[in-house]
């Protein structure tokens, strides 16, 4: 009987062992219930990227307004002298022409100063010529005159003889053309009505007509 129980009590103890060898390894295995928990480390606040503030716009620029520029005088021309001293053109002059009997015919041309102007007609004679193929008068007296200075009522009269030869060859024209001086850049065209016209000459400028008879 006895050694009954010993042999049972050998084998509770031989069972135990066996159970203790085959238990799970502990040892890699989940930290035990009563150790200390571990916690985690806690995430990272999120970084909130500071705002861009965009850079103020600059201030509008005002151009400061320009100073307007004063008008330019234009320069006297021809037609626009208002002082003494001044030579006369073609288009500071007023003309007129007129058909004569005396000397076998001639055209006398008057000329004045236009309203407000004052100029100087030299004693040469005028630049006379016919048609576009600019059959120009010659001269009809020997010496120069006296310059004449016209203004307001003051007139000058030149003489035309359109034909001085003796010949029936002649060719008609019904305008004149006028220039004061060679330069003259704005010569007149004035009508005369029917002329024949050969060799013409024309005296210098003469404050009285009866001095402005060419041939005489």
């Amino acid at each position: 009987m006895r050694s009954r129980i010993a042999l049972a009590a050998l084998a509770v103890t031989a069972l135990a062992a066996t159970a203790t060898a085959c238990g799970p390894d502990n040892s890699d295995g989940p930290a035990a219930v009563g150790g200390a928990p571990t916690t985690a480390a806690p995430a990272a606040a999120p970084t909130s990227a500071a705002p861009t503030t965009a850079p103020p716009a600059a201030a509008p620029t005002s151009a400061a307004p320009s100073k307007s520029a004063k008008p330019s005088t234009p320069a006297p021309g021809a037609g626009d002298k208002t002082g003494s001293g001044q030579a006369c053109r073609a288009n500071d002059l007023t003309f007129s022409a007129k058909l004569e009997t005396q000397a076998g015919g001639y055209v006398q041309i008057s000329a004045k100063a236009k309203p407000g102007i004052t100029c100087i007609l030299s004693g040469e004679h005028p630049v006379i010529a016919f048609g576009s193929g600019g059959i120009e008068a010659a001269n009809a007296e020997q010496t120069v005159g006296t310059p004449i200075t016209l203004s307001g009522s003051t007139v000058a009269y030149a003489g035309i003889n359109p034909k001085s030869t003796n010949t029936n060859q002649a060719i008609e024209f019904k305008d004149v053309i006028i220039g004061i001086g060679k330069g003259d850049p704005n010569p007149v065209s004035i009508p005369v009505g029917a002329l024949r016209v050969d060799k013409p000459v024309v005296t210098n400028w003469h404050t009285s007509a009866k001095d402005a008879v060419p041939g005489v």
